[in-house]
């Protein structure tokens, strides 16, 4: 193989790499929103709650925020 078609191998696989997405279709879920979720599960299965969990305070906005 030629230096070229290695790197043209290697773009092509992160490429796929990249397009192929890994995880579930949805919102991600806040770590008050696992809470939740995990008290209700709990619930259900009749085991005892874990602590309440607390609202989240106001999101300030950062200075990179338009970045992501």
């Amino acid at each position: 193989m030629t230096a070229g078609r290695i790197l043209v191998t290697l773009g092509l696989i992160a490429a796929v790499g990249m397009v192929s997405a890994c995880g579930r279709k949805g919102d991600l879920d806040t770590p008050y929103d696992a809470a939740v979720q995990a008290q209700k599960d709990a619930a259900k299965a009749g085991q005892p709650a874990t602590a309440t969990p607390q609202k989240p305070v106001e999101d300030k906005p950062f200075i990179l925020d338009p970045l992501l």
